[in-house]
């Protein structure tokens, strides 16, 4: 008997396949030797997208082999996870012990899943034959079955088939023929059954609404597509009404009802004001699914606004809106916005009565909901009652099924997402307040339209082949089945003596080419249908290979691969793999065929790369193919970003370091929170790291480096928490008000990541400052109420800061505003003063009292003055201000002063005295008996007698000795007579004047300084200084005009200080750390030049150059030479040179050198001969072995060139660029040496020589060639 295989595409190059699933030949009745189908899917393992691959027959025993599959896949993503698990390495975190990185795969995106169901769906999907082979038509592509078309635009029913030969179309409307050619608007797309409809020439769509089926039919049978019922969208009209007031009673339920006009499909329903503001809901105030809106209980504030209900459309992007509603609120208790907001008890403030639950909706204790299987369960309870209830949902004899159920609408609604057969049961609803609870029992009952057990699959047999159809689906109610053949019931098809009916299954028999055909299973019940073509395929094809010939395909070590070969042939043919081209069939071991031909390799390594042939044989020929395997190393972060702590404003880096397959492209991207990272002008993204500047609140989150190439990638994620400044507080309230103190509550804002410490409170009141903020009291992080001590009449509002260690949010919206009562006040202005500003008066100053301290309005001071001496009575005045000026007072008298606060509502406590003064006038009296000593060349003592106190005529502040420099004892020098002043503080009798200039002569006078001024001066007095040394040599200049010298030159130093007699010069050598010894010149005073010789051409010199007087040397000034052009080199050789491995080194090779002098010279006396070639371009003869790079040899085999020449075409030797020629160091050919003789020179650059033509030698500086040329 003859069979049929057919094997899908292969996987894209660069994917790694997952094994395919075995199978049972006899799950579909076929004959032993089925044929097989394999599909592409992708699955997610190790962050590669791995196909994977399954065959399956074309009858029953599909939804089996579906879990088989599923379970075996499964089972190959635990292996590959639990053994990346096992190779990967765990590293400890940096912060926190035993703390795995924060290192993830990525897990698969949504798609991912859906294609992964997609893929075991498709495990039993239709078979796809070659194109360029006959076969019956298969639609591709139709319109869903409720089909709704918007009225503006053209109707498009879509219906797209493919076969071979290409199928024709037609369509059936209402089940009857649809002759497209009798109505103009009605065309077909070419090569298509996609109806078009065109209303650009006018027609209403209403016209050809209806249920339409398309038929595509060739020679092998007919297809048909669902049946379409088109619908036209309708956005009716609201219709035109007057709405009167609705009046309810505060505290009463409410519901208005929206009942908006039936559109296709059912408009989007909300609520808004008449002026386009949102209704603002919540679980009292919320809208049902039915789109009313429901008032669990009314208040007052509810007549604020009015409530218009609007329905949106879908297809005509249209809004209508209702005539709003307008509420009036009948109310027992007035409007009182602070005993609303003050009272913990809201409805108890409004004197609205409170009273048990009861539903608005559904109404009664019981109701039933149906659903079908696969939507969505939607119950609903909206309660009223005083306080509003609250709402909970239970199922009874089990839980919510918490994977699929989620609340709505402040819990009043419960939704179940894809609704089974287990979801059915008894819900129950219980609304409760303080007053007590109701519950409404909602029992659902799932039915379901029909949905598939096993779907028919294209079936293809070879000639006397058997097969078979199966066609079961369920539902609630049991569909029905119905069978057709291409569109016509099975019953009316010619009989055929091949085929057999069996309930849901058509069993083949020793198939024809005749019993080629499209088969139709139609299975209906109450809620809806499902229709599937398969067709009847007989072939005879050899074998031939489906996927493109010799495909490289790369995969990552340690992965386990497999191999598809894609075929198609008839009968079946068997599939065999070798590697290389050579070996046995390749099976066990790290090797596995599977049943469809598939390779798996278990686990890749580096030795399993190379070409892999697949040989396809069966009766009528053989087909092969190559696929060539690349094996490349996985891609893995080394060093993973870590869980970092910053403040904002600071800088943060995230390291993410790979190792990757070099052949590979890496590229390595950023996602924050799983979304790309936008790299801003505050990011740097460099190949291994992310830094981020000037980190902001909105940086916080996660962070993954992604390192990918085409082949794999690797993820690892780092959490970034900003610390950042809190934000405000909010929701500030006043309660418990007294006449002194009050308690305000705040809601905390968000710590952002570090906690809040301290809470400052802040007043402004808005008499005395208004818009000032002042800070009244500060509270730990952990409290968010406090009781505030206030004072009398201040209409006082509230702010709130919260502080952590980043800083200060900013302030809370204030509070209210809260006046306190009127009181006397507590309290005296402080800071009071009296002082005069003039010699005949005292001005009174003091410190105004604030908001919090005047207690009471009309805030004033009654300031109280009289002389102290002579007790008399109190003066007075009352002075709104903060000063008040005293005249025609005596020249600085003591006064007793008091002032005290008055407001209207009292005078505050008795005041203090304090005492003052009058104004000063200038003193009349010089000091007396001015002596001065001098005690050295800078500095003088004074003595004096102190003037008597009535003389002083105010305050004594100090004495002061005002001096000048009148001359200097040196001829021609010219000094400046600025006077100069030094004072001595209170009442002294002696002092010292410092900082004069030596060797000179001064004047100096005294004076008594009250508060007014200076007073007369005293007799001036003389005295001269002494000789001093004298200051430092002004503008000293350190040139080398080259290595043998270097010239000093000076000016005299700008304060001689007395007679100068000569300088003194210092100077040392010094190189590195070595310090030579100190040379000491004397010069003349007229000498200010000097030029010294160097005896160590590499050293640097420090000079320290002083003037003398016969005091001695004065102030020193230090220069040092200039330092040579390569004293960097210069010192390091220094330093080398005097270690004495060094040393060592160079003797050494020094030796070396030598003998290997001595040796060149007497195997050049032996006679060696040299085959020199005549002319370069000579070419290289085939006896020249070791003369084809152009270089030659000794006759004798120890004559070989030195190390470090080369050899040139003509025989010459060349020196390299690192030969050592002693000529070579240092500057200008020179060597340098230490004074131990040890070499310091540098190596420097040697200059272009010129090459020579012939068998000159054209460096003759080389040690080695200098040998050569004296042999």
């Amino acid at each position: 008997m003859r069979r049929l295989a057919a094997r899908g595409a292969a996987g894209d190059a660069g994917e790694v396949a997952a094994p395919a699933a075995h199978s049972s030949d006899s799950a579909q009745g076929r004959s032993p030797s089925p044929w097989r189908l394999i599909d592409l899917c992708a699955i997610w393992d190790s962050g590669v997208y791995l196909p994977s691959a399954a065959w399956n027959g074309a009858s029953s025993g599909v939804a089996r082999r579906r879990l088989n599959e599923a379970e075996k896949l499964s089972s190959v993503r635990e292996a590959q996870l639990k053994r990346l698990e096992v190779t990967r390495p765990r590293v400890l975190g940096s912060r926190e012990q035993g703390r795995v990185p924060r290192m993830a795969r990525k897990p698969p995106p949504p798609w991912v899943h859906a294609a992964f169901l997609l893929c075991l769906l498709s495990l039993g999907g239709a078979i796809e034959i070659p194109m360029d082979l006959t076969q019956p038509p298969t639609i591709t592509k139709q319109s869903v079955k409720d089909h709704i078309v918007d009225p503006r635009d053209n109707i498009l029913i879509e219906c797209e088939a493919k076969g071979n030969p290409a199928p024709s179309f037609h369509w059936t409307r209402n089940s009857r023929f649809f002759n497209i050619a009798k109505d103009p608007r009605v065309s077909m797309r070419r090569r298509s059954g996609t109806l078009v409809i065109d209303f650009r020439s006018g027609g209403r769509p209403e016209e050809y609404e209806g249920e339409y089926q398309c038929f595509a039919r060739n020679k092998f049978g007919t297809a048909l597509s669902n049946r379409i019922r088109l619908q036209v969208s309708k956005s009716p009209l609201w219709p035109k009404e007057n709405l009167d007031p609705v009046v309810v009673q505060e505290g009463a339920p409410l519901t208005l009802q929206c009942n908006p006009p039936p559109g296709l499909p059912s408009p989007v329903i909300f609520w808004m004001s008449s002026s386009m503001e949102p209704i603002t809901q919540d679980k009292r105030v919320s809208q049902g699914h039915n789109g009313d809106l429901y008032f669990s209980n009314v208040m007052l504030q509810d007549m604020q606004t009015d409530y218009s209900c609007n329905a949106r459309f879908h297809f005509t992007h249209t809004i209508q809106q209702k005539n709003p509603f307008t509420l009036k609120v009948l109310t027992n208790h007035p409007y009182n916005d602070s005993s609303l907001r003050n009272h913990p008890d809201m409805y108890s403030a409004r004197g609205v009565a409170e009273r048990t639950p009861s539903f608005m909706y559904p109404q009664g204790t019981a109701s039933s909901q149906m659903v079908l299987r696969g939507m969505d369960l939607l119950l609903e309870c909206i309660a009223s009652g005083v306080p509003t209830p609250d709402i909970a949902w239970y199922k009874k004899g089990g839980d919510l099924p918490s994977d699929k159920a989620k609340f709505e609408n402040f819990n009043k609604a419960l939704r179940i997402t894809n609704v089974s057969e287990e979801d059915s049961g008894e819900y129950f609803c219980l609304a409760s307040n303080k007053m007590g609870s109701i519950r409404h029992t909602i029992s659902v009952r799932v039915k379901a339209a029909p949905y598939w057990l096993d779907e028919p699959k294209n079936l293809i047999l070879a000639p006397g082949e058997d097969g078979r159809l199966v066609c079961r689906a369920n539902g609630n109610p049991k569909p029905t089945v119905q069978w057709l053949v291409n569109g016509e019931p099975l019953q009316s098809a010619p009989p055929n003596p091949n085929r057999e009916v069996a309930g849901d299954t058509i069993i083949f028999r020793d198939t024809q080419i005749s019993s080629r055909a499209v088969y139709q299973c139609n299975t209906s019940n109450e809620h809806g249908y499902l229709l599937a073509n398969a067709f009847v395929s007989v072939l005879d094809v050899p074998p031939r290979m489906l996927s493109p010939r010799n495909q490289l395909i790369r995969v990552i070590l340690y992965n386990r691969t497999r191999l598809d070969c894609p075929f198609f042939g008839s009968p079946i043919p068997t599939l065999r793999w070798f590697k290389n081209g050579q070996g046995s069939n390749l099976d066990g071991g790290n090797y596995h065929v599977y049943e469809n031909g598939s390779l798996e390799i278990k686990m890749i390594r580096k030795e399993d790369q190379g070409i892999y042939t697949c040989v396809a044989t069966n009766i009528l020929g053989k087909a092969e193919n190559q696929v060539r395997l690349e094996v490349k190393d996985p891609t893995r972060i080394y060093r993973m970003p870590e869980d970092q702590v910053a403040k904002r404003g600071t800088t943060v880096q995230l390291e993410c370091r790979v190792k990757h397959d070099p052949s590979l492209k890496l590229t390595v991207s950023w996602l924050k929170d799983d979304e790309p990272l936008y790299i801003g002008n505050r990011m740097k993204k460099e190949d291994d790291s992310l830094t981020i500047f000037g980190v902001a609140e909105r940086d916080q989150g996660s962070y993954t480096c992604v390192a990918s190439t085409e082949l794999d990638q690797d993820l690892a994620k780092a959490y970034l928490t900003v610390l950042g400044r809190p934000d405000r507080p909010r929701d500030l309230e006043l309660t418990d008000l007294a006449e002194r103190s009050v308690r305000l509550t705040w809601i905390p804002g968000d710590a952002n990541n570090s906690p809040i410490t301290d809470y400052v409170v802040q007043f402004e009141e808005d008499q005395f400052q208004p818009g000032v903020w002042h800070d009244h009291s500060k509270y730990p992080g952990s409290v968010n109420s406090a009781v505030l001590r206030l004072s009398p009449y201040v209409n006082y509002q509230f702010r709130v800061i919260a502080i952590n260690e980043v800083g200060s949010s900013h302030p809370s919206l204030p509070s209210e505003r809260y006046r306190t009562s009127g009181a006397p006040p507590e309290s005296n202005p402080g800071d009071v003063k009296g002082e005069g500003t003039r010699k005949n008066n005292m001005e009174i100053t003091w410190t105004p009292m604030n908001a919090t301290s005047a207690f009471g309005p009309n805030l004033r001071y009654i300031v109280k003055w009289r002389r102290r001496e002579t007790r008399e009575a109190w003066n007075n005045v009352t002075v709104w201000g903060s000063r008040y000026v005293v005249g025609q007072t005596p020249v600085y008298v003591p006064y007793e002063i008091r002032v005290q606060a008055e407001n209207d509502f009292g005078k505050g406590p008795e005041p203090e005295s304090v005492i003052g003064y009058s104004g000063e006038d200038y003193p009349r009296a010089a000091p007396t008996e001015v002596k001065v000593r001098v005690m050295n060349s800078t500095a003088i003592s004074l003595q004096w007698n102190r003037v008597y106190s009535d003389t002083v005529q105010g305050q004594l502040r100090e004495y002061r000795a005002y001096y000048w420099r009148e001359s200097s004892l040196l001829k021609n020098l010219w000094v400046s007579q600025k006077r100069q002043q030094a004072s001595f503080p209170g009442d002294r009798l002696r002092g010292v004047v410092s900082r004069l200039f030596p060797y000179s002569n001064y004047k100096l006078e005294m004076v008594v300084v009250n508060g007014r001024g200076d007073g007369p001066r005293s007799e001036t007095k003389e005295f001269t200084t002494p000789e001093g040394v004298p200051s430092a040599p002004r503008r000293f200049r350190v040139r080398q005009p080259n290595l043998e010298t270097i010239n000093l030159e000076w000016d005299h130093p700008e304060h001689p200080n007395g007679i100068m007699i000569g300088y003194t010069l210092k100077y040392v050598a010094f190189n590195g750390t070595k310090v030579g010894k100190q040379i000491v010149e004397n010069f003349s005073p007229n000498q200010t030049k000097f030029t010294v010789q160097r005896t160590d051409p590499v050293s640097r010199y420090r000079f320290t150059l002083s003037a003398r007087t016969q005091v001695g040397s004065g102030e020193a000034v230090t220069e040092e030479s200039p330092a040579p052009p390569n004293e960097a080199y210069t010192n390091n050789q220094a330093d080398i040179a005097t270690q004495g491995w060094f040393i060592g080194l160079m003797c050494a090779i020094a030796l070396l050198v030598l003998i290997l002098l001595i040796v060149c010279f007497i195997k050049r006396s032996r006679g060696g001969k040299y085959p020199v070639r005549e002319k370069k371009d000579v070419p290289l003869g085939p006896e020249d072995p070791k003369e084809e790079d152009g270089s030659f040899d000794y006759s004798d085999e120890d004559n070989k060139p030195l190390q470090g020449s080369q050899t040139s075409l003509d025989g010459t030797i060349k020196q390299q660029e690192s030969d050592d020629s002693l000529v070579d160091y240092g500057e200008g050919g020179e060597g340098q040496f230490n004074e131990d003789g040890s070499f310091i020179g540098q190596y420097t650059v040697k200059k272009d020589k010129e090459e020579t033509e012939g068998n000159e030698s054209s460096e003759a500086t080389s040690p080695v060639n200098a040998i050569y040329s004296l042999a």
